[in-house]
């Protein structure tokens, strides 16, 4: 495989279809019930192996080395160092997702760099083991290794496979940048909400927790929010500060966007409840 290039891994986005705060922790992380879908919109990855065991990141997003290209290196060093491979890589970064949106930019990123470059380097280790490696960079990072739509608890680790619906859905992104941290520290965050089995989550309306709260603090969120929600069913994904609406269909979604005032940006992307990267990877 060395010196070939390998292009076109997508790394999706994610939305939570809800989330809830079900208590604090006396470490501080909090326990949540949520729901994970992946839509078909995202960054894409490009590598060429080398054998030198370099890592170099090159992306389209200028010189700024954020939160996203670290996980990226911290990936492809983690797999390195667990699996002893002396194969390195250079790598090309499409970065397309908002950072800070709640739609798993960073963490998706950082999964796709894991299943393509134990793909690529033939370091053959099982989807678990990656999952493992990918918790030690966030929360959200084996979801998209495991790469079906779940229902996750806990702070987030134990996964359910589930299949809801899938909508097309118009994500807007609200021109600011909500602190996952600041907001899950805030003693405003409702904390409480019952544990409720997965059949009955899945039959109740769905909500997120975090919405109201992001909503009083950001008042660009909170007029997104209002001008999506006179077309579909919307709320936030996350922490934000994405919101989406919820279509039957891709007409629909299409014919609200064209409606988008200027100082306002989104896109309309398909649910899908088998990530674009399993598709890829079958390619291989």
């Amino acid at each position: 495989m060395s010196n070939q290039l390998s292009l076109g891994w997508p790394a999706p986005a994610k939305l939570n279809l809800f989330l809830h705060v079900n208590h604090r922790r006396e470490d501080g992380y909090h326990e949540l019930q949520t729901l994970f879908q992946f839509i078909s919109h995202g960054d894409l990855l490009d590598f060429k192996v080398t054998d030198d065991g370099s890592l170099k990141l090159h992306s389209n997003i200028g010189n700024v080395v954020a939160d996203s290209d670290n996980l990226i290196l911290r990936a492809a060093k983690l797999l390195q160092e667990r699996t002893a491979t002396e194969k390195g890589a250079e790598i090309w970064l499409d970065k397309r997702l908002p950072m800070g949106g709640g739609i798993g930019g960073g963490s998706s990123d950082a999964a796709t760099c894991l299943i393509a470059l134990n793909a690529l380097w033939q370091t053959r280790l099982s989807r678990d083991e990656l999952a493992e490696l990918g918790l030690a960079l966030g929360a959200d990072v084996p979801v998209f290794i495991n790469g079906l739509s779940a229902f996750a608890e806990g702070v987030g680790e134990k996964l359910i496979q589930v299949s809801p619906k899938e909508y097309w859905y118009l994500v807007l992104v609200p021109d600011v940048h909500v602190s996952t941290a600041e907001i899950f520290q805030d003693p405003d965050l409702p904390r409480n909400t019952p544990k409720l089995d997965l059949d009955s989550l899945m039959s109740s309306p769905w909500r997120n927790d975090c919405q109201e709260l992001v909503v009083k603090r950001y008042p660009q969120v909170a007029k997104t929010l209002d001008w999506l929600i006179e077309y579909a069913p919307s709320r936030m994904t996350g922490t934000g500060a994405c919101v989406f609406g919820e279509f039957e269909q891709q007409q629909q979604a299409q014919d609200a966007l064209a409606q988008l005032p200027s100082n306002m940006t989104g896109f309309v992307a398909k649910g899908t409840n088998i990530s674009p990267l399993e598709l890829r990877l079958a390619q291989l």
